[in-house]
C-alpha cells in the first residue's frame, strides 16, 4: 500500500475524532458563551459608532479608568472636576481594564470587556443547568439567561462596574448548588471590590453556604468558610460606607444615603407604589423562571439588590429599565436550574410535569420578548449603517485639539475623553473651557448654544467653531 492512501483513513479518522469532541456536550457552555459575546459586542458597538450614547456613564467610567492606566487616581471630571470616583462609589475592581486600556485607549475598549464578562456569566449558568437536567434542557435555560430581559437592557445602557458581577456571581451560585463550598466562598469575595453594595450579597451567599450544609454530614471547615463571607462581606460593606468612600467624597460622606433617607428630595419623599413593586417583582421571576425559582432558597441572594431599590425614594431603581436588574439574572435562573433538579421528587404530578416543561417555556419567553429588547436591533440593518449626521458631527468634534478643556453634555462624551479634558455642562466649578461642545436641542439653533456658552461663563468670549450632524461646537476666544 502506498503511504499516501494508507495515511488517508488516518486523516479521516483524525477529522472525524476532532469534528465529535468539537461537539461534545461538555463545550456547550463555552459556545452559548462565544456565542453570546459575539451578540453582546455587536450590540454595544452598533450603538456605539453610531452616537447613541445614553448617559454619562460610559464617559465616567473611562475617565476613572484613564486615571488606572497612567498610574494615578481614578479622576472622574465629568463628575466635578478633580472628583475621585472612588468617593463616589466603590469600585476598584474597573481598575483590572485598565492595561487594555494603556494599550487600546477608547470607550469600545470597556465595551467589549463588558459583553465578554457578561457572556463568561452564562458559561456556569450553562453548565450548571446542564449538569443538573441534562444537555437539551441545560441549553435552553443558559440561552434564556443570556437572553434575559435583565441583561439586555444592562448591555445596551452603555458600560456599568457591576458587568464585574455577573461572572461572580454565577460561578459563586454554580458552586454552593455543586456543593464546592471552598469555591462558592471564593468566587463571592471579591464582590466586595465591584460596588459597596454587593457585600451584603456576599454575606447573603455565605448564609445561603450555612443554609445548604443543613442536613448534610457535619463540615466544620466549609461551616468556617462561610461564616467568614458573611462577615467580611458585611464589614467590607460598612468599611466601603462609613470609611473609604467618604475619605475621598469631597463632602466626607456618602451622597447616596439621602436617596435612601429621602432627604435630598424638595417635597415629601417618593415610596415605591406597591403596583409598581409587584410589577417588578413579577418581571424578575415570570417571564424567567416561570416562578420556579421560589422553590429555591438561592433566591436568597436577590434580597439585598431588590431592598436597596425598593427602600429607594429614587424612582429609576424601582423598574425594569435601565442595568440594575442585571445581577439578579444570575440568581433567579440558577435558582430555577436548583428548584426543577429537586422537581421529580415533588409530589404533585402536575408540578412534575409543569417543571419538566418549564426550560423550553422559558426559552420561548425569552425569545418572544427579544421582539421588544436591544438584541432585536441587530436584525435591523440601519444598526449596520452609520449615518451621514453622525459622521458629520464625528468630523466636527476631531476638530478639538488634543488635551483641550472641553465642556460637553451627554452625545460628544464618548468621541472626546480619551484625548481631552471633559467636563459636564454647567459643573466646571470655575474652570473655563476651551470649548463648549452640545448636541443642538430641537427647536435651537448653533447660535442658541453660543449664547448658553456665554452665559455659563459670563465675561468670556466665545465664538461659533462649527456645527455639525445635529451638534455645535463653540471655542473661546483669547
Amino acid at each position: 500500500m502506498e503511504p499516501a492512501a494508507a495515511t488517508a483513513p488516518a486523516r479521516q479518522r483524525g477529522a472525524s475524532a476532532a469534528r465529535t469532541a468539537l461537539r461534545a456536550p461538555r463545550l456547550d457552555p463555552y459556545k452559548v458563551g462565544g456565542v453570546f459575546f459575539v451578540l453582546y459586542t455587536a450590540l454595544s458597538l452598533s450603538r456605539h459608532v453610531r452616537m447613541l450614547t445614553m448617559s454619562w456613564d460610559l464617559g465616567i467610567f473611562e475617565q476613572a479608568i484613564q486615571g488606572y492606566a497612567r498610574l494615578g487616581a481614578p479622576i472622574a471630571d465629568l463628575k466635578g472636576p478633580g472628583t475621585n470616583i472612588l468617593g463616589d462609589h466603590f469600585s476598584p475592581v474597573t481598575a483590572l481594564i485598565a492595561p487594555f486600556y494603556r494599550v487600546f485607549p477608547s470607550p469600545v475598549t470597556l465595551l467589549v470587556v463588558q459583553a465578554l464578562l457578561f457572556a463568561l456569566s452564562t458559561v456556569p449558568v450553562t453548565r450548571l443547568a446542564a449538569h443538573l437536567l441534562g444537555r437539551g434542557r441545560g441549553l435552553a435555560i443558559g440561552v434564556a439567561y443570556g437572553l434575559s430581559w435583565g441583561v439586555q437592557r444592562a448591555v445596551d445602557f452603555d458600560f456599568h462596574e457591576i458587568a464585574f458581577a455577573m461572572p461572580l456571581l454565577a460561578f459563586s451560585l454554580e458552586a454552593v448548588v455543586r456543593r464546592r463550598w471552598r469555591a462558592a466562598v471564593l468566587w463571592a469575595a471579591p464582590l466586595v471590590l465591584v460596588k459597596e453594595d454587593l457585600g451584603v450579597t456576599a454575606a447573603v451567599i455565605g448564609a445561603l453556604v450555612l443554609i445548604r450544609l443543613r442536613g448534610v454530614r457535619s463540615d466544620p471547615r466549609a461551616a468556617a468558610w462561610a461564616l467568614g463571607l458573611v462577615g467580611f462581606g458585611l464589614a467590607a460593606t460598612a468599611v466601603a460606607l462609613g470609611v473609604i468612600i467618604p475619605s475621598f467624597n469631597h463632602g466626607g460622606s456618602y451622597d447616596y444615603w439621602t436617596k435612601l433617607d429621602g432627604s435630598g428630595a424638595p417635597g415629601p419623599a417618593p415610596v415605591i407604589p406597591l403596583d409598581t413593586a409587584i410589577r417588578t417583582l413579577l418581571w424578575i421571576v415570570l417571564p424567567t423562571t416561570g416562578l420556579f425559582a421560589l422553590r429555591s432558597p438561592v433566591l436568597i441572594v436577590a434580597l439585598p439588590t431588590l431592598g436597596w431599590r425598593f427602600l429607594s425614594h429614587d424612582d429609576h431603581y424601582w423598574g425594569t429599565d435601565w442595568h440594575y436588574s442585571a445581577v439578579l439574572m444570575p440568581v433567579v435562573f440558577i435558582a430555577l436550574a436548583d428548584a426543577l433538579a429537586g422537581a421529580p421528587r415533588a409530589g404533585r404530578a402536575w408540578l412534575r410535569t409543569y417543571a419538566q416543561h418549564l426550560p423550553a417555556a422559558v426559552l420561548a419567553a425569552a425569545l418572544a420578548l427579544t421582539a421588544s429588547l436591544p438584541l432585536y436591533s441587530l436584525t435591523l440593518p440601519d444598526s449596520y449603517r452609520i449615518p451621514a449626521g453622525v459622521k458629520a458631527a464625528e468630523g466636527l468634534l476631531d476638530r478639538i485639539p488634543d488635551g483641550s478643556v472641553v465642556e460637553s453634555d451627554v452625545g460628544p462624551i464618548s468621541r472626546l475623553v480619551n484625548r481631552c479634558r471633559v467636563l459636564w455642562v454647567g459643573d466646571t466649578r470655575g474652570i473655563t473651557p476651551d470649548y463648549v461642545a452640545l448636541r443642538i436641542a430641537d427647536g435651537r439653533s448653533a447660535k442658541d448654544v453660543l449664547g448658553e456658552a456665554q452665559r455659563l461663563h459670563p465675561g468670556v468670549r466665545f465664538r461659533l467653531a462649527g456645527e455639525a450632524g445635529g451638534y455645535a461646537v463653540v471655542q473661546r476666544v483669547g
